[in-house]
């Protein structure tokens, strides 16, 4: 075996590194590590490359893996590695929902603030325990204001007058059943009335798309003209070109947080807070508005009045908004999905 020695002015060097991160008070994090982020595709996998990882921890020597899977099948993989001492991620991109229910599963860190400075900006609806919200909308009604009358309200959207025109996408089925609920009578603590509302949608044609983005080719296409989505996602897709409006429906303005935590047997917890604190980063939190039209959650980011008018949320529609109860959700989700899978969708 071939021994490594580290010579006395090696030795000094780093330390004199170390004691000068130390001094400017700043986390010390090695360089060269390798961060593996579990995170969905798409979009929202090429953001965080472009304004997370290649401005801010990239050059800091860090090596940044994503692991890019549905939530579901990276929380399943999470479950599975439970007992062993090391995982195969160091941070985990989920909705606030899917992080209250690994925290409750017992998979997540209970984090070390002092460990994230930029934390210190954080709205303070965004700082949890077991991780932290990377940005935030909320879901709204949309409709091709060239095909179809402008609805109010979500019980508008799910109206089975609109046949085949009314889509639905598959990997938000949570928040479509709250919504479903919430034109119904039901709550962010009760889905179960929206369950009559989603049969008769799809009774009347109701089209199932699998993606986001298989959504908006559907509206670009004009295959459909009425659903429900994030405010966020609408902004983008204006941008687009596409024709599309959005409406605070007025049942209410569901939540919906990308969050962020750290998995208990992450192998380099390390490199997850590094992680945090880069997203966290002022230009990071400004360009996500400016790219993926999601709001900040970092009181000094500065987000454009022409562009805030259009991501964020009136003085009366945040009277509007509604957080999601998620510990309902967390203890009902497998419940939620079984029914959506094997009544729903067949």
């Amino acid at each position: 075996m071939t021994e490594h020695r580290v010579s006395r002015r090696q030795a000094l060097a780093a330390g004199t590194a170390f004691a000068g991160a130390a001094a400017l008070g700043l986390p010390v994090w090695a360089q060269q590590q390798r961060v593996v982020v579990g995170t969905w595709g798409g979009d929202y996998a090429r953001l965080l490359t472009k304004n997370v990882e290649e401005p801010f921890l990239k050059p800091k020597g860090f090596e940044v893996v994503q692991d890019q899977a549905s939530a579901e099948a990276r929380r399943a993989k999470m479950m599975a590695e439970a007992r062993l001492p090391r995982g195969t991620s160091d941070i985990q991109a989920l909705s606030a929902a899917q992080m209250y229910e690994m925290h409750v599963a017992g998979l997540l860190e209970q984090l070390d603030y002092s460990k994230i400075p930029n934390a210190a900006k954080l709205i303070p609806a965004m700082r949890y325990p077991y991780g932290i919200g990377h940005i935030f909308s909320a879901k709204v009604s949309i409709y091709n204001p060239k095909l179809v009358a402008k609805p109010t309200s979500f019980r508008d959207s799910f109206d089975p007058k609109h046949g085949n025109k009314l889509g639905i996408i598959d990997i938000q089925y949570q928040f479509v059943m709250l919504a479903a609920a919430l034109s119904n009578g039901g709550s962010v603590s009760n889905v179960e009335p929206g369950k009559e509302v989603l049969l008769a949608a799809k009774k009347g044609g109701a089209r199932l798309y699998p993606t986001n983005e298989a959504f908006a080719q559907g509206l670009k296409s004009e295959e459909i003209h009425s659903g429900i989505m994030w405010k966020a996602r609408v902004v983008q897709w204006q941008a687009a070109r596409i024709s599309v409006e959005s409406v605070a429906p007025k049942e209410g303005l569901p939540f919906y947080v990308s969050a962020f935590g750290i998995p208990k047997n992450a192998p380099n917890k390390a490199g997850g807070y590094a992680y945090m604190n880069a997203m966290l980063e002022k230009q990071a939190q400004e360009n996500f508005a400016i790219d993926m039209k999601y709001n900040p959650t970092v009181t000094n980011a500065v987000v454009a009045p022409d562009l805030n008018k259009q991501i964020g949320f009136s003085d009366e529609e945040k009277k509007l908004l509604i957080d999601v109860d998620y510990a309902y959700m967390a203890k009902n989700d497998a419940a939620m999905k079984e029914w959506w899978d094997k009544v729903f969708k067949v």
